[in-house]
């Protein structure tokens, strides 16, 4: 069943809204997916810089990793949020904290990486997630969730969305892909690694693979419908965009809306029904096997 959202600011004047707006957002479909939660959202970078978003075991884990790194890594801006946490370093740090990590932490691990993304998931009900991480004082200019039932695997933080396997690149995902055992081994051979058996970390590689190849996020989405097979929805964040796509059936439920201030997608209509304007808004049901996608 599973839920997805996802807002893509183009009034500046609502960044500041954005959190805000996305837990209302995610707590509205808390009963498509009731078990866990995450969310990735794109707020301010620097160049040159890179922040990592690291899960520990416990909030006290998160909190003592976070002493530990800001001891260990002059320059660093560390900041904890419940069990997890944000480092912004150097780009030509990462290496050395990476490795760092490996020895000194080795049950703190990274869930994303990039200029602009921070990536949070946790078991529980979406409402509460989004509170343990305090979304709602969030900002930037677009992010995207997903409330999960674990009908397939047990419920686990390793199994939450969003996944990400590229700078600034996450992805969540409403369906179930039935070759992606397959797409994980020809992916394993061009050395990508994967942390769970979830087919969404499969679908977010595979993506991850063709713009490694030189396509954009529009085209890497285009060929994914010869090459991923099942029913799904992906909704895909980039350091710059917001995309989505469905499979060539669409037996998933998706709605969309876009006013002058935004574009809004949801698994259900009710997800966006709190959003501002968005009586004026022009919704529509996005179309099979059709790349939407926009850029800021």
């Amino acid at each position: 069943m599973c839920g997805i959202v996802g807002l893509f600011i183009k009034d500046p004047s609502l960044e500041p809204e954005l959190g805000r707006l996305a837990a209302g957002m995610l707590a509205t479909l808390s009963d498509r997916g009731p078990d866990s939660a995450g969310f990735a959202v794109y707020g301010e970078g620097k160049n040159g810089e890179i922040k990592l978003t690291l899960r520990a075991p416990s909030a006290a884990a998160a909190k003592e990793a976070a002493a530990r790194i800001t001891h260990a890594f002059e320059g660093a801006t560390v900041t904890a949020h419940d069990t997890h946490t944000v480092v912004s370093l150097p780009d030509d740090t990462v290496p050395e904290l990476i490795d760092w990590l490996g020895r000194e932490l080795p049950a703190t691990e990274v869930v994303g990486r990039g200029r602009r993304m921070e990536l949070y998931k946790e078991v529980g009900r979406p409402e509460s997630v989004a509170e343990r991480f305090d979304l709602a004082a969030m900002h930037g200019t677009h992010a995207i969730g997903h409330t999960r039932m674990a009908t397939e695997s047990a419920v686990t933080t390793d199994g939450a969305h969003p996944y990400s396997t590229g700078r600034d690149q996450c992805l969540v995902h409403n369906g179930s892909l039935s070759n992606h055992n397959n797409v994980r081994r020809v992916l394993t051979r061009e050395g990508f690694s994967f942390e769970t058996e979830n087919d969404t970390e499969v679908a977010a590689g595979y993506l991850s693979w063709k713009m490694r190849e030189g396509l954009s996020l529009g085209d890497a989405l285009k060929v994914s419908l010869d090459d991923l097979d099942g029913f799904y929805t992906f909704v895909v964040g980039t350091e710059t965009g917001f995309g989505v796509l469905r499979d060539g059936i669409a037996c998933k439920p998706a709605i969309m809306a876009e006013t002058d201030r935004y574009v809004a997608f949801g698994s259900e209509y009710r997800a966006l029904a709190g959003l501002p304007g968005i009586e004026n808004a022009r919704i529509w049901e996005p179309e099979p096997a059709t790349v939407y996608f926009w850029e800021r």
